[in-house]
Parts: C-alpha cells; structure tokens; sequence
C-alpha cells in the first residue's frame, strides 16, 4: 500500500467540527442519513448507557433518521469465554431499547443480532483483502481491549472484529455513526475500507459512502465509586431493571467524600459531582444549582435527592419493561422483523458487490 492508502486518524479538532456541522443537518434532513448504532450482548444496559448514548438514539429515531441497531453477539466471543447467556442477552438489550423509546412500528429503525444476518458477515472477507495486517496491529482500541481482557492468548477475531465492525456499518451503507472518541478508530478504518474497495472495484461509481462520526455530546458517567467508567462488570452502575429498592440501596453505598457541603467540583470532587451530574440529567437542573440547594446537607442529603429523582425519571421506563418482559412474542416479532429488513439490505449490498468484483454468475 502507498503511504497516501495509510489510515488517516484525523485532529480531534477537525472531526468534532465535522460531527457538529452533522448535527446540525440531520436536523434539517434527517432523510438524507441512514445510522448503524448497536452494542455487544454482554448483559443488561445502566444508567450509564440510558444518558450516555440511549437517549441520544431515540431522540434521532424520533426525528426520523433511518437506523439499523445491531446487536453484536459474534463479537461477544473476541474477549471472553462466556457464551452460555448470549440468546438472553440479546432478548434483554431489544428489551432495554424498547424502553427507552425506540419504536419499531415507525418503520424506520430495525433491531437484529448480526449472526442472523449471513450476507452482512460473508462482507468480511472481500474487506480483509483492503486492510493491512500492521494496520491491525496498531488500532489503538484493539491494543486497549486486548489489555483490558486479560486473556493470555488473544484469538484471531481479537484483532479482525474491526473489520467485521466494518461489515456491520457498510451492509446498509450507513453514512452516520454515533461513537465516542475511544471509538474513532474503529470508524476510521471502516472509512478506509469504504475509500478502498471504491478506488480498487468501483471508481466510476462508488459502492460505499465513506461513514461519518457523531460524537457524543453526553458527559462520561462514573460508576458508583466514582473512579472508572459506570460498568456492570465493575459492579458500579444502576441498571435500568433494577427496581426502586435496589436503586436506593445502591446510591446509598455510592462513594462520596469527608466534606460535608456539597460543590459541583468534578476535578477535585469527583464521586460527589458524579452523584450531581446524575441528579442533574434525571432533572433537567444544572448540578451547580443542585449542589447549592443542598449546602451543608452533607451527603446524605445528597443520595436521598438522587434516589427520589432517579427512580421518579426511570418510573415509565421501568414500568414498560415489565410489560415487555412479559411479552417475549413480541420480542421476537420485533428481532425477526429487524433481521429480515436487515438481511434485504445485505442482500442487495453483497448483489452490488459481487457485480463489481466480477464474481455473478
């Protein structure tokens, strides 16, 4: 490959001026965009996913933006050896969408596993051909997973599973993709893979768009220690089915600190503004103005509020969930429908594909 093929891992600067032009536009003409969101089936989803990127989902859902969620079960076998709760999983996160808001009866958001969906995987191969094996190796949120699992000998589809996050953005020729910045890489090889298979196959026409990043506007939400990232694995985070109860008891153990009036400090108070930041987006109120209405309440005061508003904002989410949970037929209805307009997309993709690589029939 030349060094003008070499992944381009752009300024942050530029690409959040980028995202921010394509915020603005998708408001206008959402009909001009198609998304590709989705998350790997490794249990249920927290509080930390709801106002991290969930409700930033539904809300360009409820604008009108045609989107493909894909739940990732094949990726769920890179990191780990579990694999026994996958197919309950995946039942628990269309659960956890529908929830939140997303409504499969607008026509225009489709739910599947991509192991349902052949023609989208058989992608990967055509796309291996496009990508450099060093360039793998240099992915720098391949390098953080691979510490981050712990896993003496890492398995092929470790390092291949950004091509295959390729194959899941490219199928249905996603032109947006929500991510943060951790996940700029990933984006920007799937772009890479877009720009070459067009430059080698179909330069008079080109098959895939290059896709764009929509950064998260969401604050980074703290687990309950108020040190590391809000995760279930890290026994830190509220879960979105957990009930009133659990919810109180759990803030209740939250970390805080010895001071007894409450700031919005996040550098220097991190577990306490935590706790504000989260009362603040159950609330609608700046966590300054909270932290200010409690004063010398101590933290106390602090994790009642938070209890109080937490599980009045969760209320008619938690409620639904019940009702879907009861209601696994429609789960299913609702993954088979997602697969098959999946799938009908796949099919055309791979169609054009072979065409341009010579390979019909």
């Amino acid at each position: 490959m030349t060094g003008k093929e070499h992944l381009n891992y752009d300024t942050f600067e530029a690409t959040v001026a980028r995202s921010q032009k394509l915020e603005q536009d998708l408001e206008k003409n959402p009909g001009k965009y198609k998304m590709l969101t989705g998350d790997r089936p490794t249990g249920r989803l927290h509080i930390g996913h709801l106002f991290g990127s969930l409700l930033n989902r539904v809300r360009l859902h409820k604008l009108g933006v045609p989107t493909f969620i894909v739940i990732a079960d094949y990726q769920v076998l890179t990191d780990r050896d579990v694999f026994k709760n996958i197919s309950e999983n995946v039942r628990q996160l269309t659960i956890d969408y529908l929830a939140c808001g997303i409504d499969p009866a607008r026509g225009n958001t489709y739910i599947f596993p991509h192991s349902y969906v052949p023609e989208l995987n058989q992608l990967l191969l055509p796309f291996l051909t496009l990508v450099a094996n060093a360039e793998l190796d240099r992915n720098p949120t391949v390098k953080e997973e691979i510490a981050a699992s712990g896993q003496k000998r890492i398995n092929a589809g470790m390092y291949t599973y950004p091509v295959h996050q390729a194959a899941d953005i490219l199928f249905c020729k996603a032109n947006v993709v929500p991510v943060g910045k951790d996940q700029l890489p990933h984006l920007e090889l799937a772009r890479t893979i877009a720009r070459r298979f067009n430059d080698r196959f179909a330069d008079k026409k080109p098959v895939f768009p290059e896709p764009q990043p929509l950064l998260s506007q969401a604050p980074v939400i703290l687990g309950l220690d108020g040190s590391q990232k809000m995760s279930k694995s890290r026994n830190n985070a509220i879960m979105l089915s957990a009930d009133e109860d659990e919810t109180a008891r759990l803030i209740k153990k939250a970390k805080t600190d010895s001071e007894r009036v409450i700031t919005y400090d996040p550098q220097n108070r991190p577990e306490v503004s935590n706790l504000l930041l989260l009362a603040s987006l159950a609330t609608g109120r700046r966590p300054e103005e909270i932290a200010e209405e409690i004063g010398d309440g101590g933290a106390s005061k602090l994790k009642k509020l938070l209890t109080e508003t937490l599980n009045e904002y969760l209320r008619p989410l938690r409620e639904k969930r019940k009702e879907l949970e009861n209601n696994l037929d429609y789960i299913r209805e609702v993954l088979n429908a997602g697969v098959a307009a999946a799938r009908a997309e796949a099919v055309k993709t791979l169609e054009e594909v072979r065409e341009v690589m010579d390979m019909k029939l």
